[in-house]
């Protein structure tokens, strides 16, 4: 018998796995594990076991564990596993994650973690230490109660963070790892969190205007009682930020990401009809979780108007862009931009041309885009979606603090850049940081939301779901802009194309669903929505052969 051999085996038959029909398998995803909450209480218990060998793996460092569903409706529950420095899991883990959550008994369960320890080359005796959370879902307390059990037969040192927002958590296991290092991210609570968003927000604004109230749509989900929290730590002397927090309800579960929140807004392309829409009223949306945003106003003529991650990533590369320049840094900064084929062709353009900054295209999920970003001394990545954020490496962090300003403007723009540096949450997308940097950016402009929207004119879209027999036939190439499988499927989608000016149009497989996701832009709403009904007519014949 191995070191935790009989307290897992304990433990174990506290918190069953729900077997799946034969040939199916639970599998790590982006998401982590993500599914109805009532099929998660063994999967969250088997992802304590797993993170206190990712623990021990890397000697003894934190490693976040965070219980959300993020946007899906308040049925569903999620467990995923963060990383030393507030980053995604490492992808080889993913599969180490699948192997154990997959174990069919408790004894092969046992068996699965001696032998990733003896593979692994992990001593089991070593200090590990794990942090977690949750959001405001119901079945939170169960999912925790059971990875809280994982933790106690292995060992392992925890700290419950009980509820907070996703990128919250990410923080707390950076600054646990960082603290009284010089790389410090934080002071190693929630407070701090707030401490420091709040004073870099100073900082950044620099005495400017934020000009008229911004109404915040937090979905029902945890972002609501945390953005009250952190507003009471800006200065009321210093800003004047007139913030109107709506859809902050956490007490009923089925409101949750119910006709609100940033998914919502975002694919019915229109504003939670609660409270009811205010004409020209600036506007945004986090998600259930806390990690998207998407900013929109409803126009007294031409109605909704909406300003997603892509928007989000142009504003942002735009003023990052002209404050190194200011700041004399061109030519020793190297800033770049990355996108998934989700990204408006529109925006592409507008980067690449008028800001004249690289883009690079990877597959969806954020580790994709997180990773390419960091190839960049300054690496803005965005999701459509609006999921993103801003990565500045040591190096850029550095010439911000130490170069030696010419002139007040020059001074201006290196003090504005490092209070961004803290401003940003780096871990990960952070919708209430990422709310923060664009209110700087609109302020620093003296812009309206109309003024952004003018940047550039989008390209008419459609997204369609299309239910296929199989998805894992759909196979992707140059970051899922192209079909490889089933064969003749790409043909006939590059033929659909070339009957629309300025079209492009691609299918990929869900990562969480049974169905292919179908994009389509044009030059014409119409021409656009006829373009993705094509698509998916193909990939309907294709998906029932």
């Amino acid at each position: 018998m191995g070191n935790h051999d009989k307290e897992i085996l304990e433990a174990s038959a506290k918190h069953p796995i729900v077997p799946l029909e034969k040939g199916k398998f639970y599998t790590y995803g982006t998401a982590g594990f993500r599914l109805k909450a009532d099929l998660l209480e063994g999967i969250s218990y088997r992802v304590g076991l797993l993170a206190s060998l990712r623990s021990r793996k890397l000697n003894g460092q934190a490693i976040g564990v965070m219980i959300t569903a993020s946007h899906n409706p308040a049925a569903d529950n999620g467990v995923k596993i963060v990383d030393p420095l507030g980053d995604m899991l490492e992808q080889d883990w993913e599969r180490y994650a699948t192997a154990l959550v997959n174990a069919p008994s408790d004894e092969q369960l046992v068996q699965v973690y001696n032998r990733l320890a003896t593979d692994l080359k992990i001593d089991l005796k070593s200090p590990a230490k794990v942090i977690y959370g949750r959001d405001t879902r119901p079945s939170g307390h169960k999912l925790v109660t059971a990875l809280a059990d994982g933790l106690e037969a292995t060992k392992a040192e925890s700290v419950d963070y009980k509820i907070l927002t996703t990128p919250q958590l990410h923080y707390l296991v950076r600054a646990t790892n960082s603290e009284g290092t010089p790389l410090s991210y934080g002071k190693v609570s929630e407070v701090g969190y707030y401490e420091k968003l709040a004073e870099a927000f100073v900082r950044a604004l620099k005495g400017r205007k934020i000009n008229g109230t911004l109404q915040v749509d937090c979905a029902n989900g945890v972002g609501g009682p945390k953005l009250t929290e952190l507003l009471k730590y800006i200065p009321k002397d210093k800003v004047n930020f007139d913030v109107k927090v709506v859809n902050d309800d956490v007490l009923r579960p089925e409101v949750l990401n119910f006709e609100c929140g940033a998914d919502f807004v975002k694919t019915k392309q229109r504003a939670p009809p609660t409270p009811k829409p205010q004409p020209g009223l600036r506007s945004c949306s986090l998600d259930g979780d806390a990690d998207r945003l998407i900013y929109y106003w409803v126009d007294p003529e031409s109605g909704f108007v909406m300003l997603d991650g892509d928007r989000i990533s142009s504003l942002a590369a735009s003023f990052i862009g002209d404050l190194v320049e200011s700041a004399g840094l061109k030519d020793d900064l190297r800033i770049g931009v990355v996108q998934t084929a989700y990204a408006n062709g529109a925006s592409t353009n507008y980067i690449t041309q008028h800001l004249r900054l690289p883009v690079i295209c990877t597959p969806t999920g954020v580790k994709h885009l997180h990773h390419v970003a960091q190839g960049f001394d300054i690496g803005v990545y965005f999701e459509a979606n609006g999921h993103g954020t801003v990565l500045f490496s040591p190096d850029a962090l550095n010439a911000f603090k130490k170069k030696e300003p010419q002139s007040p403007a020059q001074k201006d723009a290196l003090d504005t850049l490092a209070a961004l540096g803290d401003l940003i949450n780096q871990t990960v997308g952070d919708a209430i940081s990422d709310m923060l940097l664009v209110e700087v950016i609109l302020a620093h402009k003296n812009w309206s939301l109309r003024d952004w929207a003018m940047t550039y004119i989008d390209l008419p879209n459609r997204l369609v779901r299309v239910e296929v027999g199989n998805k894992d036939l759909f196979q992707t190439t140059d970051a899922e802009r192209r079909l490889l499988h089933p064969e003749g499927a790409q043909d006939e989608i590059d033929q659909a194309v070339k009957k629309y000016k300025d079209a492009r149009a691609f299918a990929r497989a869900s990562g969480t669903e049974n169905a292919c996701r179908v994009y389509a832009e044009a030059a014409t709403r119409s021409e656009a929505n006829e373009l993705a009904e094509r698509v998916a007519r193909i990939i309907e014949r294709y998906g029932a052969l």
